[in-house]
């Protein structure tokens, strides 16, 4: 693949970041945020220390202060040099030390805190044991639209993570696929998605025959055989940002039904995709795609949500169903990934990453969703 690097995050997008989380805080009743690390840290910071690590690290975000990192004295030269240490103000603590006396000096004693959701219980225990009269939300239900709403950068990075699974798509095409193993195959995406630019591989799924009514199979020992339904789903990050594409092939001529399947989830897929725009609440792009589905008699064979958000994860809020009344947002990214699951026999899914518009929706994923003939 070629083509321009997309944009690196500056310490005043960082910046900006974090004020923006202050704010939603403080719209939902918080005193402030703590997060530890992971993906939320990553999108605040830019920061991502040693992910093994027991000690002691912690953003504080309150509108009272500027921004604080508690970092261990050993991480702190890396987190220093993190984009988004410009906007920061680090405390660093030293082995034999107690990291808690500091944090809890920056904090409200009555304070309701969102916590990230990748924060140790050890560290949230000691806080609060150290403040018995606080009290803390996760940040996914506190602020489940955090990170949904993506700005023209992170748009761009998600594009091209968007065209470099479907690069992997168009070149799985290629290989033989009857005779060998589900999890060669699936090798063989992991590779192609990093010869495509992704950093990390999160799931390769490779579900053949009647593995593909599981729709979580990933790959297995199954040699594929010729006249094979086969449910390819698989992503990653890249440029930390995700990808996730669903396509069903088949492993030479298809039978009638199987085509008529493949015809009605492409159809219930479409249905999703031309639901999204401004404001519709999240539910009514599964309700467009379930019913399509249903009304062909298969309803009780679509057994997941239509779809997921996508960004610095590769599952994110929000969630495209049923009571889920999230009015949608220009810039939101998520799946749409109707799907129909025939135990014992086969499964079709069909998946695109789309991204909320003015006035639509986006594809990030444009390879054919035609059924696919291999060898």
């Amino acid at each position: 693949m070629t083509g321009r690097t997309p944009a690196r995050f500056t310490a005043d997008d960082y910046r900006a970041r974090m004020e923006r989380a202050v704010r939603a805080a403080g719209d939902a009743g918080l005193a402030g945020l703590l997060v530890a690390p992971g993906p939320d840290l990553v999108w605040l910071t830019g920061y991502a220390p040693p992910a093994a690590t027991e000690r002691l690290t912690l953003l504080l975000l309150t509108p009272d202060r500027d921004p604080v990192l508690v970092v261990p004295a050993l991480e702190a030269p890396d987190a220093a040099a993190a984009a988004g240490a410009p906007a920061l103000t680090l405390r660093d603590w030293t082995d034999g030390k107690d990291p808690y006396a500091a944090t809890t000096a920056l904090l409200d004693t009555r304070g309701r805190y969102g916590v990230s959701d990748n924060a140790w219980a050890l560290h949230l225990l000691r806080l609060q044991k150290a403040l018995p009269d606080s009290s803390y939300a996760s940040l996914t239900e506190a602020l489940p639209m955090l990170r949904a709403v993506k700005d023209a950068a992170e748009l761009e990075l998600m594009a091209a993570a968007g065209a470099a699974a479907d690069a992997t798509y168009e070149e799985i095409r290629k290989v033989p696929f009857a005779g060998r193993r589900e999890s060669e195959v699936g090798a063989d995406l992991a590779g192609l998605l990093r010869r495509f630019g992704h950093s990390q591989v999160d799931f390769t799924i490779v579900a053949s025959g009647p593995n593909g009514a599981n729709p979580h199979h990933e790959v297995g020992d199954r040699v594929i055989e010729h006249g094979d339904m086969i449910v390819l789903d698989f992503g990653g990050l890249k440029d930390g940002y995700g990808s996730d594409t669903s396509r069903t092939v088949h492993v030479g001529e298809p039978t009638d039904e199987e085509c008529r399947v493949h015809d009605l989830v492409r159809e219930a897929q479409e249905a999703g995709f031309r639901a999204v725009r401004p404001g519709v609440a999240c539910q009514e792009v599964d309700r467009a795609a379930r019913a399509v589905i249903a009304d062909a008699g298969y309803g009780e064979y679509f057994i997941h949500r239509t779809g997921h958000g996508i960004g610095v994860t590769t599952h994110e809020p929000p969630y495209m169903i049923e009571g889920e009344e999230q009015p949608l947002v220009p810039g939101m990214c998520f799946s749409v990934e109707p799907g129909v699951y025939l135990p014992g026999r086969f499964g079709v899914r069909i998946e695109d990453i789309v991204t909320v518009t003015e006035n639509g929706g986006r594809r990030l994923n444009d390879t054919t969703r035609e059924l696919v003939i291999v060898d």
